[in-house]
């Protein structure tokens, strides 16, 4: 049996929760918890339980400890009558609070020997017991004085959580946390120096000090105070852009340890987080909400698809910088390169090569065989909290000699094409940015003064983009390098299709090259459907209406519908009308001609209905 007081009271029996009934048999419960092993004197009850005790106080004491003993009786702990009072014969671990604060001597201790990702762990498994306030709803002296106490223990190991992350190196993934701390505990120094590191940090130095000036206000109107003496010496350090604001000098009370001498089985690879990243809001509280709801023990796969450019990847190393703290054994990342017209994708043989490299073992450690390499790479994972990014996933077969066997590994994997064969993973699949979001992007990009100036042009340009993030992107770099351009000029580039080809492309970036990628796993006869039916007038159509312009009866036609849904190059909309993305028409538009030797010869009857649909 275990009890939980890190939030509203609850006695459980194999994680079953036992019933403890009347505030009176609770409130008992708590003082007995509060002392496990302990007795508990009878005097100290009765002035618990009363204000103004009543004659039959130690009656209804002895009354309320024999229903008690009834709950607790189908677990292994016992209620022990002494000469003067009573005890609860229980492990200290038995009880949340104790495993708490046992939690938060290790990362101490940890943090101390310079094991800064195993502190990390054991302050957010020790966070991770509460429930709520303490001992929610009961009402007694000691329990609420043992009640203030464990809170003030909850915020300040929450603080040191913070600066133990933003000492390893995370920055922007801590800040939604550390502004929602602050709006709950805005006295808190430690909170609001953290907020102000990590904004610096990410680059946001306005935004660091902003929070300082919030504060500063906060305190004088409230208390008629003035920050701290090291709130204002961080304060002096930003407004100078002192290396210590950006890591690069530790306190001087404590040396700073190499970040080269931290266990070579605790690395972190991931890709860099944008710091103008945009939206996505439902998306990413969907995918961290299947991390919360993890089963204990066991490793869990996301899966986020979509059409290319449409933000997988950006989103995944977003949610993984996020998440850091709960997976410290290890951050990964291995590019898979599944849509690349310049190269064919990772073998997985390849890809366990250097995900065993980056864990630490020497090219001759790693073994020969693609059986060999994945055995070890699941062995080296178990028992560890790890988090591996799979990134532009070919298919579902390129992925699973990747996969964990056991451990409390997250797997985030992104590709073009849908992976419904990969058993147990959660799925998410990515559309386009709303409008809004897709304008906002351009402006922090570009500029939010030149965006600004032409609203309505602004929202012409994202729309012609298609709201594909990446294309928004680029067009948002174009216009941010060109002062003399308006966003109306942006416009007039995009409107032709010839132009916005030219327009959506950089010395390193051809959007039109990679959407291409995604046809490359299409046969001739299906390149040729999607030519046909992207070439089409009407911007969506149906089965019927498929079936008709290709010749083709409509079984065969949906077959087809359904290889280019599985590739993420063709939408359907609840009314199961189907349409192509404006880029990804132009793209197909812009194939050549493959054979036609899987379709019927109706390229004629095929020209006069196209001929008739665009009239």
């Amino acid at each position: 049996m275990e009890f939980l007081v890190l939030g509203a009271l609850e006695a459980r029996e194999s994680g079953v929760p036992v019933d403890v009934r009347g505030m009176r048999q609770q409130r008992l419960l708590a003082l007995l918890l509060l002392n496990v092993g302990r007795v508990v004197p009878m005097d100290f009850l009765v002035d618990e339980l009363w204000e103004d005790p009543p004659t039959s106080a130690r009656p209804q004491v002895h009354n309320a400890i024999r229903d008690l003993r009834r709950v607790l009786a189908a677990g292994e702990h016992r209620l022990v009558t002494a000469d003067v009072g009573y005890r609860l014969a229980a492990p200290e671990d038995a009880v949340d609070a104790n495993r708490f604060a046992r939690k938060v001597r290790e990362a101490r201790t940890a943090e101390r020997d310079g094991r800064f990702a195993e502190a990390i762990r054991l302050l957010q498994s020790a966070v991770d017991l509460w429930r709520g306030e303490a001992f929610a709803g009961i009402h007694c002296p000691a329990v609420t004085s043992a009640a203030v106490k464990l809170n003030e223990q909850r915020i300040a190991a929450v603080e040191d959580l913070m600066a133990l992350r933003l000492k390893v190196g995370e920055t922007s993934s801590l800040v939604g946390e550390l502004t929602a701390l602050l709006a709950e505990y805005p006295l808190r120094d430690s909170l609001r120096r953290s907020l102000m590191t990590a904004l610096c940090r990410s680059g946001r130095q306005a935004d660091a000090l902003a929070v300082y000036d919030e504060g500063r206000r906060f305190l004088a109107n409230e208390l008629g105070l003035e920050p701290s003496p090291g709130l204002r010496a961080l304060h002096a350090e930003i407004l100078a852009d002192g290396p210590g604001v950006h890591g690069a000098a530790a306190a001087p009370s404590e040396p700073r340890p190499a970040r080269v001498q931290e266990p070579p089985d605790r690395p972190n690879c991931l890709p860099h987080d944008l710091a103008d990243f945009t939206g996505r809001t439902a998306e990413s509280a969907l995918l961290l909400e299947a991390v919360g709801r993890r089963a204990p023990g066991a490793p869990l796969m996301l899966a986020v698809d979509g059409m290319g450019g449409v933000g997988k990847t950006t989103l995944a190393v977003r949610i993984a910088h996020q998440l850091t703290g709960q997976f410290p054994d290890g951050q990964f990342f291995a590019a898979l390169d599944g849509f690349d017209e310049s190269r064919p994708p990772v073998p997985p043989i390849q890809a366990l090569a250097a995900l065993l490299r980056a864990d630490g073992l020497r090219p001759e450690e790693v073994p020969a065989s693609l059986e060999e390499r994945s055995a070890l790479w699941r062995a080296r994972l178990a028992g560890r909290r790890c988090l591996l990014v799979l990134d532009d996933a070919a298919d579902s077969a390129q992925v699973r000699p990747l996969l964990p066997g056991a451990g409390e590994t997250l797997v985030l994997v992104t590709g073009r094409r849908k992976l419904s064969a990969l058993d147990g993973a959660v799925a998410l699949p990515l559309d386009v940015l709303p409008p809004s979001d897709a304008v906002e992007l351009l402006a922090r990009v570009a500029g939010r003064t030149r965006v600004a100036r032409e609203p309505a042009r602004a929202a012409e340009a994202v729309a012609l983009c298609g709201h594909l993030p990446l294309a928004v992107r680029i067009a948002a770099t174009r216009l941010r390098d060109r002062p003399a351009w308006t966003v109306a000029d942006l416009v007039a580039r995009l409107a032709d299709p010839a132009r916005r080809a030219r327009c959506l492309r950089t010395a390193d970036r051809d959007l039109m090259v990679l959407l291409r990628a995604s046809y490359q796993y299409l046969d001739r006869a299906q390149q040729r459907f999607s030519r046909l039916m992207s070439r089409q007038a009407a911007g969506s159509f149906d089965l019927q209406r498929a079936a008709a312009l290709t010749g083709l009866s409509p079984d065969e036609a949906e077959g087809f519908l359904d290889v280019l849904l599985e590739h993420n190059l063709l939408r359907q909309d609840p009314s199961a009308l189907f349409s192509f993305h404006s880029l990804l028409r132009d793209c197909a538009s812009a194939l050549p001609e493959p054979p036609a030797e899987p379709l019927p010869e109706v390229t004629e009857l095929v020209g006069q209905l196209l001929l008739s649909a665009a009239v």
